[in-house]
């Protein structure tokens, strides 16, 4: 690929076993850039058999790597991390061409992602287990820590390596093995990362990367009795979907779903520093994020003032590749997405709402779609309920504190939410009431490898990042030794 220093991270071939496969069928998949939909290569367009081939390689592996001490699997890791750092530019380059996000947000991706891996390739040191006091004299009860065995993911488009690393570091740490499934409209991330692992000096069949479609390399993971955990990021329909599929082998799963994240600003708030936070989580990565605020909620005092400001603010945005220095709006990832933002605001036009700036696709065409702020939005419009995942900012009004927080947990879903406030009795009544995993508190950026990530509801099950992020990947076992 032209633009890349390292040309070895561009990989065309799925990784199995230590070995760079076509699929069996000969048959590819295209991968097209957002920016101008042009092609930027293909991927082997595997099914059941190669998945079946990858989860067998990675079982047989699994053995030889729980067996290492966990300072050299932190070794390993740490090199993996060191290859990474120095090939970020690659990295980043490699992120905005197939996915389309600003190069200054596929740098930070780079950098979140691998963050996952240090932490971990600490963290993994420190599986610590428990000796209980015994109610028998004779007995020593011991509490052991073990890998789960092999592990399958299944990752999205909108952040190509933060959503494989913050899966498969504590995997890796803890002595799993793990086959992973990248999104096929975003795949050659995933691939130039198991480029590296593998020049790290990983063991053949510790990590195996397999593109194709969902429906068949899904339903082998879920199907296989040797996959033992299931980890997915992605929709609640197929989060649904997947965990009915492992039902019948009982496997440990972590979903990681949908959001419809309320963003509160109180009468009492920083108008400009909630400005920013609003920015900062709405418009990050053009609205496709599942933690972005998707409504905003403004007390009727302040709300003409901030609804000034925020359109002045949005208006500065500069739409355009990615590869552009000024650039701070990519395109969407595909017609689809587009059509949906399109179908949220024609919906709330019809019942009620006002475009204060934006509202329509961007002259540029192709996939880019206006920054777009709205206001009057209320409860009966679709994008009060559905997540939007776009650059459509919707302003709600709001009187009391009851009020709002019965309004911003209105939802199915629960993962994170955000609000300003500069009041210490409301911030801590409000972030207790607020049905989510996480809540922001005068900050609009809250994603962090030191901290757990995870919903509530239909936001999903488990928690991901922290120390809290390892305990999914890890079985508990008892020990009971009595003195003969």
């Amino acid at each position: 690929m032209k633009g890349l220093k390292n040309a070895n991270l561009f990989r065309e071939a799925c990784y199995i076993n230590g070995e760079w496969i076509k699929a069996d069928s000969g048959k590819n998949i295209q991968v097209v850039n957002p920016f101008d939909n042009q092609v930027i290569g293909g991927v082997p367009d595997c099914g059941r058999a190669e998945t079946a081939r990858a989860i067998d390689a990675a079982s047989k592996a699994f053995n030889q790597w729980k067996r290492l001490s966990p300072k050299d699997r932190s070794q390993l890791l740490w090199q993996w991390a060191h290859l990474i750092d120095q090939n970020k530019e690659d990295l980043a380059y490699l992120m905005t061409v197939e996915q389309g996000k600003p190069l200054s947000e596929s740098r930070g991706e780079i950098d979140y992602a691998n963050g996952f891996i240090k932490w971990f390739a600490e963290e993994g040191r420190r599986v610590y287990g428990d000796v209980i006091p015994a109610n028998n004299t004779k007995q020593r009860l011991i509490v052991i820590k073990q890998a789960v065995g092999v592990v399958a993911a299944i990752t999205p488009w909108n952040f190509p390596a933060a959503m494989i690393t913050r899966k498969i570091a504590p995997a890796l740490a803890v002595g799993c093995t793990v086959v992973v499934k990248p999104d096929q409209q975003t795949p050659f991330s995933a691939l130039a990362l198991a480029a590296l692992a593998e020049q790290a000096g990983f063991p053949a069949g510790i990590l195996n990367v397999i593109t194709g479609h969902s429906e068949f390399i899904g339903g082998e993971m879920t199907e296989s009795p040797l996959v033992s955990k299931l980890s997915f990021t992605g929709s609640t329909k197929v989060g649904r979907m997947l965990m009915q599929q492992c039902a019948p082998t009982i496997k440990k799963i972590s979903l990681e779903l949908g959001g419809n994240a309320p963003f509160i600003v109180f009468e009492d708030a920083n108008i400009d520093a909630a400005i920013e936070g609003v920015m900062a989580s709405k418009f990050r990565n053009s609205g496709q994020t599942c933690v972005c605020a998707n409504r905003i909620f403004v007390e009727d005092s302040i709300y003409e003032a901030f609804a000034k400001k925020l359109v002045a603010a949005v208006k500065k945005l500069k739409v355009g590749n990615g590869l552009e220095a000024e650039t701070t709006q990519g395109p969407l990832i595909n017609d689809k997405a587009v059509e949906k933002v399109k179908t949220h605001i024609n919906d709330a036009l019809a019942k009620g709402a006002t475009v204060l700036c934006g509202g329509k696709p961007h002259a540029l065409g192709g996939l880019f779609f206006e920054p777009t702020v709205l206001s009057n939005a209320n409860s009966d419009m679709l994008l009060a309920h559905e997540e939007t995942f776009g650059p459509l900012a919707p302003l709600f009004k709001f009187k009391t504190e009851d009020e709002v927080i019965k309004m911003a947990n209105a939802t199915e879903f629960g993962l994170a939410s955000y609000f300003y406030s500069n009041d210490i009795n409301r911030i801590w009544r409000v972030a207790e009431n607020l049905a989510c995993g996480m809540v922001g508190i005068n900050a609009g950026i809250l994603s962090t490898e030191v901290a757990p990530f995870g919903g509530v509801k239909q936001s999903g099950v488990g928690r991901e990042g922290s120390k809290y992020g390892i305990e999914p990947y890890i079985e508990i076992k008892y020990l009971c030794m009595q003195d003969n």
